[in-house]
């Protein structure tokens, strides 16, 4: 039987048949406005309240805005991060700020994915991570988009192998239906696309599971709403889009 981590989500881990599978690398791909940071920073949170060590990586905010960022759904990291089961990868400052001086896993060349990879490593085994979000990750590559799948494969060698089970944020402009660089689909274990469209003057929020490796998933397109306490998934309907859109029971 392979070993489920459960999201916490309401609505999320039965769209999963039980959860993500154990060490297996989750590309979480949307456009702007979608929710993936939330996403991310609530299976991060929900395994904190289940006693399972975490460790986010910020590469698009400083981690103080994470932290404020968490706070305003009732996250507060910060007793975690003293008792140590909790750690944020800062990623994004270069160590420069004196907030910045004030982190302990700084990564002084964000450009620089073997650096990450090393303070990433210091971080899961001081914490003793079981769950790891990374935003985004097209960062590192969007420069040049052709290392798209080896840095995705980099991060999944390393995330896997220390027995973790992760997220990792992918970017998308509005109009792209793909996941955020070329190969990226083949490299993770799992693909969540998130949507926002504007259909009939009315923007909708969906996911739908591309793919999960170790578990049946549903294949259908659920709405989900974001509330002040995070993301709910509406498993038993179904979001139908054509020249119009409609929401079905399941």
């Amino acid at each position: 039987m392979v070993g489920r981590v459960k999201t916490g989500i309401p609505g999320m881990d039965e769209i999963l048949n039980g959860g993500i599978p154990e060490r297996n690398v989750v590309l979480l791909s949307g456009g702007p406005g979608t929710g993936k940071s939330i996403f991310s920073y609530q299976y991060l949170w929900n395994g904190l309240r289940q006693g399972e060590p975490g460790v986010f990586v910020a590469l698009e905010e400083h981690p103080v805005q994470v932290r404020i960022n968490m706070s305003q759904f009732g996250w507060d990291v910060k007793p975690y991060e003293r008792e140590g089961s909790f750690a944020i990868v800062d990623a994004f400052t270069g160590g420069v700020g004196e907030a910045a001086k004030r982190e302990r896993y700084v990564v002084r060349d964000p450009e620089d994915v073997g650096l990450l990879v090393d303070v990433l490593k210091e971080a899961i085994r001081d914490t003793g991570a079981k769950r790891v979000a990374v935003d985004s990750v097209s960062t590192l590559y969007l420069a040049k988009p052709v290392l798209a799948r080896r840095t995705v494969m980099v991060l999944k060698r390393v995330l896997s192998g220390l027995g973790t089970t992760s997220i990792l944020v992918s970017q998308v402009s509005v109009t792209e239906r793909g996941f955020g660089g070329p190969g990226v689909e083949h490299a993770a274990d799992g693909i969540i696309r998130l949507d926002l469209d504007e259909i009939n003057g009315e923007l909708v929020r969906s996911l739908i599971v591309w793919k999960m490796r170790g578990t049946r998933h549903s294949m259908r397109r659920h709405p989900f709403e974001i509330t002040d306490k995070g993301i709910i998934v509406y498993h038993n309907k179904v979001v139908r889009i054509g020249r119009t859109f409609t929401i079905q029971e399941a």
